[in-house]
C-alpha cells in the first residue's frame, strides 16, 4: 500500500490554546456573576490563567488520566477547566448541578473523581453528597458570591501563586479529555469519555458554514449548561475560531437572557426548547423592548422544537432557529436542519417545515434506522425505526463498559430515538423508544401531537405520554400548560387537532398543569408524568378522579 507522506500532527486541545494565544489574544470573554455584574477578560489573559490552573493542579498531585470534577455554572473559570485539565493530560468530569445529591454522589464515585472544583454558590449542594465520595482529595472553591469557607481551597488564591506559562505535555490524540454523563432518566447515568481527537473533529464540523458556522466574527452565548454534553461543544468551537464568548452564569430567566443578548450583541445563542419557549412568550408580550438584530441564529436542541415556535420566532420577530439533534454519546451534535439549495424554489411553508425536522447528518456522522427485528429500513419518509449512528465522535462504549446492548455488532450506536428518514436524508423523530405510545398494537407519535398542541395560540407547553387504558392497553394523555392570561378547553384542543390526525391518534384526555416536570437538562420528564398520571384513564373509567 502506498501511504501518504503527511505529518502525524496530533489533534489535541493544546493546539486550541496555542492558536488562541497566538492569534486571538484580544478576543473577549464575558461572564455574568451571581450579582449580575459582568466579569470581562481576554483570550490572552485566559491562556495565562489556564497555565496557572495547570500548575496549581499539578501541585495538588493531579496526574495524567486523573479525573477533575466541576460543579459550576457557565462562566470563564469553568472554561479554564475545559482547557487546562485536558491539556495537562487529565480528564475533566462535568457534574450536573440539577441532579439529586444521591445521583451526584454516585456519579462522582463512579468516575473516581480526585479533585472537585465548585462555585461557592453551589456549596450547599456539594455538602449534601461530598461525604459519600471519599476519593475526592481536594475541594477547590470558586469565590463567585463571597469568601471561601475555611477548610476549602480558594481557586483564585491558587492561581495567583502560579506562573503564567506551563509546559503542556505532548498528548496522544485518542487520550481521554472529558467525561460526560447521560441524564439517567431510565436507570443510572452512564459515562461517555470524549477523546481529544473527537472534540477537535467535532469543533471543526461546527465551524463549517453549512452547520453552525462559528467564526471569529461571532459572539456566542451558550445557554445550554457546560455540564450538559460539553455545552454541545460550542465553547470549544468558539475558542478555536476566536469568537467572543458570553456566559450567562446562573441567570437563565428570559428577561436576563434577552438583556444579555442585547447588551453584548450576541450573534449565536444555544439552548433547549423550554428556554426558547419562555423567550418567545416574552417577546410576544413585549415585541419592541429588545433589539435583537445582531442575532443571526438560535441553535435549539436537546428535544424536538415545535414548528409553531420556529415559525413564531421567524415570522413575528425575524429570528432564525437552527434545529439540531444530538446526544451525550455523540459529543454531541449529529444532525442540523437547514434547507438546501434544491429547496430554494419550494414554498416558504415547506422550507419552514424542513427547519422543524431534526435535519440531515453533519459531516462524518452516518445514520440508519432499523426495525424491531434489526432490519435496516429504506429512506422513504414514512417507515419508522430506531435511529443508529456511527462516526469519529460517536461513542464506541460507555465508561465502565456498561450498556453494552446499546452498541451493535457491526459498529453502530443505538440512539433509542424512533424516527423516519426521507429520501433526502432528513430525520424526523417520532418518539423516544421509551416514550412511544402503543395503542391497540399501533404506534402513536407523542412528538407530533405535542408540536401540534403547542401551535395552539393559548398553549405554552404540552407533553403527551402513554397512560394505561382498560381496553387499548395504552392511550395518549396530554399534559398542557396554558400561557398566562389565556384559556382553552378540552373541546377546543380536540377541535384544533382533529384536522391533522387520525381519530385514534387523538389524546384520550387532557390534564391542565401549572408546569410540566423537567429533567436535569430541561427536557420534559415523561417518566414523572407516567408515574403521577399513568393510571389517570383507568381511574376515570371507574368513575374516579
Amino acid at each position: 500500500m502506498l501511504t501518504g507522506r503527511m505529518m502525524d500532527f496530533p489533534l489535541t486541545l493544546t493546539h486550541f490554546l496555542e492558536r488562541a494565544r497566538t492569534y486571538f489574544g484580544s478576543s473577549e470573554i464575558v461572564s455574568r456573576r451571581p450579582d449580575k455584574s459582568l466579569q470581562r477578560s481576554t483570550y490572552a489573559d485566559f491562556c495565562r490563567r489556564a497555565a496557572r490552573l495547570a500548575h496549581a493542579l499539578t501541585r495538588l498531585g493531579v496526574k495524567p488520566g486523573d479525573r477533575v470534577a466541576s460543579l459550576c455554572w457557565n462562566h470563564q473559570q469553568h472554561l479554564e477547566l475545559y482547557f487546562a485539565v485536558p491539556a495537562m493530560g487529565a480528564v475533566l468530569h462535568t457534574l450536573n448541578l440539577r441532579l439529586h445529591p444521591n445521583d451526584l454522589g454516585y456519579i462522582a464515585r463512579h468516575a473516581e473523581d480526585r479533585v472537585l472544583v465548585v462555585d461557592r454558590s453551589l456549596l450547599p449542594l456539594l455538602e449534601k453528597f461530598i461525604a459519600t465520595v471519599p476519593g475526592v482529595q481536594h475541594v477547590i472553591v470558586i469565590p463567585d458570591d463571597g469568601p471561601v469557607p475555611e477548610g476549602r481551597l480558594d481557586y483564585e488564591a491558587l492561581l495567583a501563586a502560579e506562573p503564567d506559562s506551563f509546559a503542556f505535555p505532548p498528548l496522544e490524540e485518542r487520550s481521554a479529555a472529558m467525561l460526560c454523563y447521560t441524564s439517567g432518566t431510565t436507570g443510572h447515568p452512564k459515562g461517555v469519555l470524549y477523546s481529544h481527537r473527537s472534540i477537535v473533529l467535532h469543533s471543526l464540523a461546527e465551524c463549517m458554514s453549512d452547520t453552525v458556522g462559528v467564526s471569529e466574527a461571532d459572539t456566542m452565548l451558550p445557554v445550554v449548561p457546560m455540564f450538559h454534553a460539553a455545552a454541545w461543544g460550542l465553547p470549544f468551537s468558539s475558542f478555536f475560531t476566536g469568537a467572543k464568548l458570553v456566559f450567562p452564569g446562573p441567570h437563565l430567566d428570559p428577561p436576563s437572557l434577552l438583556d444579555l443578548m442585547v447588551q453584548e450583541r450576541v450573534t449565536l445563542a444555544a439552548g433547549v426548547p423550554t428556554i426558547w419557549l419562555g423567550i418567545l412568550a416574552l417577546l410576544d408580550q413585549e415585541p419592541k423592548r429588545w433589539d435583537l438584530r445582531s442575532v443571526r441564529s438560535m441553535l435549539i436542541g436537546g428535544a424536538a422544537a415545535p414548528l409553531a415556535m420556529i415559525e413564531g420566532f421567524l415570522h413575528r420577530h425575524g429570528l432564525v432557529v437552527t434545529h439540531a439533534w444530538g446526544m451525550t454519546e455523540l459529543n454531541p451534535v449529529g444532525t442540523l436542519a437547514r434547507p438546501r439549495r434544491q429547496h430554494e424554489q419550494r414554498p416558504q411553508a415547506e422550507r419552514l417545515a424542513l427547519r422543524a425536522t431534526q435535519g440531515y447528518a453533519v459531516p462524518f456522522v452516518e445514520l440508519r434506522h432499523v426495525s424491531d427485528s434489526g432490519q435496516v429500513l429504506s429512506w422513504d419518509g414514512t417507515t419508522m425505526g430506531e435511529l443508529e449512528a456511527r462516526g469519529p465522535w460517536v461513542a464506541s462504549s460507555y465508561y465502565g463498559d456498561e450498556g453494552a446492548d446499546r452498541f451493535t455488532a457491526d459498529g453502530w450506536f443505538k440512539t433509542g430515538d424512533v424516527v423516519t428518514i426521507d429520501a433526502e436524508g432528513y430525520v424526523r423523530i417520532t418518539d423516544r423508544s421509551k416514550d412511544v405510545i402503543k395503542s391497540g398494537g399501533e404506534w402513536i407519535s407523542s412528538v407530533a401531537l405535542e408540536n401540534a398542541l403547542m401551535a395552539h395560540p393559548a398553549v405554552l407547553e404540552a407533553a403527551v405520554f402513554a397512560a394505561r387504558h382498560p381496553k387499548w392497553d395504552e392511550r395518549p394523555l396530554a399534559a398542557v400548560v396554558l400561557k398566562p392570561g389565556q384559556s382553552a378547553t378540552k373541546e377546543q384542543l380536540v377541535a384544533h387537532l382533529e384536522p391533522h390526525f387520525a381519530k385514534w391518534w387523538l389524546p384520550e384526555d387532557y390534564v391542565f398543569l401549572p408546569q410540566i416536570p423537567r429533567t436535569s437538562t430541561g427536557k420534559f420528564l415523561k417518566t414523572k408524568l407516567r408515574e403521577d398520571l399513568g393510571d389517570y384513564l383507568l381511574k376515570a373509567s371507574r368513575g374516579g378522579s
